[in-house]
């Protein structure tokens, strides 16, 4: 079966589920995990601004999108002539269905299972010992964060962080100043890029407070990623128990 993945964390679940480039036929630009195995991937665009014409020309059997990193009208004009599954991952149950659901689709049930259990065993491990209040920041120019329906919120929440943000949906825009509550403050690696000399810039308000550098990926990507993050989440965590 020919794929083309329109998410960068679903190609790299693609491919550790298994797949071949043989199979992997078109992904975005974004899509660099893993590294050995994307570089002989067709890119077909980004996620949100996608070649039509060269996926059209590549006449995948299916093509995996999400409902927030894609376009909506770019994704139904695929669906005009393609099999397009469009998944919504916020939780860590969505999470469970969506790599599920692929190890159904391409007949790699099993495999698509020990990731799962992976990462509830992850969860089920890695715990902070009492609640901390957090802010997750992940742009700057404006300061953005996370609201309850997203993926990060849900990986915050299961570790045990209180996002004082949990009131607001999506990805709200704020002020420096509305950071008061966070006990910590966490800058993302991506999609901005924070530095250390971010830090400095935050800590010129709140000097006494935790400012830390978060590794993106750990927290936004869904699929396979977190299953092998185990190290990195434990190390994160020690820091606060």
């Amino acid at each position: 079966m020919k794929v083309i993945s329109l998410v960068p964390s679903i190609t790299e679940a693609l491919f550790d589920l298994g797949l071949t480039e043989n199979e992997v036929i078109g992904r975005t630009k974004f899509c660099i995990h893993p590294v050995d195995k994307v570089k002989n991937v067709q890119i077909i665009g980004g996620t949100k601004n996608l070649n039509i014409e060269k996926i059209k020309n590549l006449q995948p059997h299916v093509i995996l999108a999400n409902k927030e990193e894609n376009v909506k009208d770019q994704v139904e004009e695929l669906m005009k002539d393609f099999k397009v599954i469009v998944n919504n991952t916020e939780t860590l149950e969505d999470n469970y269905y969506l790599l599920k659901n692929l190890g159904l689709l391409f007949n790699l049930e099993k495999k698509a299972q020990i990731f799962n259990l992976k990462i509830y065993e992850i969860f089920n491990e890695v715990k902070l010992k009492s609640k901390v209040k957090a802010a997750y920041l992940i742009w700057k120019n404006p300061y953005m964060t996370v609201g309850s329906d997203t993926f990060i919120h849900h990986v915050l929440s299961e570790f045990g962080f209180d996002n004082i943000f949990k009131n607001d949906k999506r990805y709200p825009v704020i002020q420096l100043e509305d950071l008061k509550e966070a006990e910590v403050i966490m800058l993302s690696s991506e999609p901005f890029p924070f530095k250390e000399n971010h830090i400095s810039e935050i800590k010129e308000i709140y000097p006494d407070k935790k400012i830390m550098i978060v590794d993106g990926e750990a927290f936004s990507w869904y699929g396979t990623h977190i299953a092998k993050c185990e190290m990195y989440f434990k190390n994160f965590i020690a820091e606060f128990n």
